[in-house]
Protein backbone atom coordinates (compact mmCIF):
# COMPACT_ATOMS: atom_id res chain seq x y z
CA UNK A 1 0.00 0.00 0.00
CA UNK A 2 1.09 3.64 -1.21
CA UNK A 3 1.63 6.30 1.66
CA UNK A 4 -1.08 8.25 0.09
CA UNK A 5 -3.17 4.90 0.91
CA UNK A 6 -2.16 4.06 4.07
CA UNK A 7 -2.48 7.42 5.90
CA UNK A 8 -5.73 7.64 3.85
CA UNK A 9 -6.81 3.88 5.94
CA UNK A 10 -5.41 5.86 9.36
CA UNK A 11 -7.48 8.75 9.08
CA UNK A 12 -10.66 6.45 8.38
CA UNK A 13 -9.80 4.14 11.28
CA UNK A 14 -8.83 6.87 13.66
CA UNK A 15 -11.94 9.62 12.76
CA UNK A 16 -14.61 9.35 15.17
CA UNK A 17 -17.96 8.54 13.81
CA UNK A 18 -20.60 10.78 14.08
CA UNK A 19 -23.72 9.84 16.44
CA UNK A 20 -26.20 9.22 13.98
CA UNK A 21 -23.63 6.74 12.66
CA UNK A 22 -23.35 4.98 15.87
CA UNK A 23 -26.96 5.47 16.85
CA UNK A 24 -27.51 3.18 13.46
CA UNK A 25 -24.62 0.80 14.43
CA UNK A 26 -26.50 0.11 17.94
CA UNK A 27 -30.31 0.30 15.43
CA UNK A 28 -29.02 -2.90 13.38
CA UNK A 29 -28.61 -4.59 16.88
CA UNK A 30 -31.53 -3.50 18.52
CA UNK A 31 -34.01 -5.58 16.98
CA UNK A 32 -35.03 -8.82 18.95
CA UNK A 33 -35.13 -10.94 16.25
CA UNK A 34 -31.97 -9.83 14.82
CA UNK A 35 -29.95 -10.26 18.54
CA UNK A 36 -32.02 -13.64 18.58
CA UNK A 37 -30.07 -14.06 15.13
CA UNK A 38 -27.10 -13.88 16.31
CA UNK A 39 -27.29 -15.32 19.80
CA UNK A 40 -28.02 -18.78 17.60
CA UNK A 41 -24.94 -17.98 15.59
CA UNK A 42 -22.54 -17.32 18.33
CA UNK A 43 -22.16 -21.10 18.81
CA UNK A 44 -20.82 -21.53 14.69
CA UNK A 45 -22.39 -21.30 11.46
CA UNK A 46 -25.79 -22.10 10.51
CA UNK A 47 -28.40 -22.49 7.52
CA UNK A 48 -30.41 -20.53 6.22
CA UNK A 49 -33.17 -23.15 7.64
CA UNK A 50 -32.00 -23.83 10.37
CA UNK A 51 -32.51 -20.17 11.58
CA UNK A 52 -35.89 -19.92 10.37
CA UNK A 53 -36.60 -22.90 11.65
CA UNK A 54 -34.80 -21.56 15.42
CA UNK A 55 -36.55 -18.29 15.27
CA UNK A 56 -40.15 -19.68 14.41
CA UNK A 57 -40.83 -16.96 12.27
CA UNK A 58 -41.77 -16.37 8.36
CA UNK A 59 -38.93 -16.92 6.14
CA UNK A 60 -39.59 -14.00 4.72
CA UNK A 61 -39.36 -12.24 8.42
CA UNK A 62 -36.05 -14.22 9.22
CA UNK A 63 -34.88 -13.33 5.84
CA UNK A 64 -35.09 -9.58 5.96
CA UNK A 65 -33.15 -9.90 9.10
CA UNK A 66 -30.37 -11.66 7.39
CA UNK A 67 -30.34 -9.26 5.20
CA UNK A 68 -30.03 -6.28 7.44
CA UNK A 69 -27.01 -8.31 9.25
CA UNK A 70 -25.53 -8.69 6.59
CA UNK A 71 -25.41 -5.84 4.59
CA UNK A 72 -24.52 -4.18 8.26
CA UNK A 73 -21.81 -6.34 8.10
CA UNK A 74 -22.47 -8.08 11.50
CA UNK A 75 -22.74 -11.65 9.44
CA UNK A 76 -21.71 -12.98 6.31
CA UNK A 77 -23.52 -15.46 3.41
CA UNK A 78 -21.85 -18.23 1.89
CA UNK A 79 -24.08 -20.37 -0.66
CA UNK A 80 -23.03 -24.41 -0.34
CA UNK A 81 -24.74 -26.14 -2.99
CA UNK A 82 -28.82 -25.03 -2.49
CA UNK A 83 -28.24 -23.92 1.29
CA UNK A 84 -26.66 -21.02 2.40
CA UNK A 85 -24.63 -20.33 5.70
CA UNK A 86 -25.07 -17.33 7.82
CA UNK A 87 -22.26 -16.83 10.53
CA UNK A 88 -20.81 -13.71 12.29
CA UNK A 89 -18.65 -12.01 10.43
CA UNK A 90 -16.30 -9.96 12.94
CA UNK A 91 -15.30 -11.68 16.36
CA UNK A 92 -16.27 -8.72 18.05
CA UNK A 93 -19.95 -8.35 17.10
CA UNK A 94 -19.44 -11.89 19.63
CA UNK A 95 -17.78 -9.54 22.19
CA UNK A 96 -20.73 -7.36 21.72
CA UNK A 97 -23.14 -10.01 22.77
CA UNK A 98 -21.16 -11.02 25.45
CA UNK A 99 -20.73 -7.65 26.98
CA UNK A 100 -24.59 -6.87 26.73
CA UNK A 101 -25.30 -9.74 28.06
CA UNK A 102 -22.99 -9.01 31.63
CA UNK A 103 -24.31 -5.95 31.52
CA UNK A 104 -27.65 -6.69 31.64
CA UNK A 105 -27.07 -9.41 34.45
CA UNK A 106 -27.00 -5.99 36.58
CA UNK A 107 -28.83 -3.69 34.54
CA UNK A 108 -32.11 -5.91 32.92
CA UNK A 109 -34.72 -4.21 35.42
CA UNK A 110 -33.86 -0.60 34.70
CA UNK A 111 -33.58 -0.91 30.77
CA UNK A 112 -36.90 -2.74 31.29
CA UNK A 113 -37.97 0.26 33.27
CA UNK A 114 -37.39 2.71 31.35
CA UNK A 115 -39.93 4.68 29.68
CA UNK A 116 -38.12 6.52 26.79
CA UNK A 117 -37.51 2.74 25.47
CA UNK A 118 -40.95 1.57 26.13
CA UNK A 119 -42.32 4.68 24.34
CA UNK A 120 -40.21 3.99 21.27
CA UNK A 121 -40.92 0.03 21.13
CA UNK A 122 -44.45 1.37 20.94
CA UNK A 123 -44.44 3.42 18.29
CA UNK A 124 -45.34 1.52 15.06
Amino acid sequence: MSSRGQATALARATRKPSSDVLASFFQGLADPIRVEILAFLLDGPKTAGAIVEHIGRAQATVSSHLTCLRFCGYVEARRDGRNVWYEILDRRVRGLMDTGERYLRENAERIMACQVIAAERARP
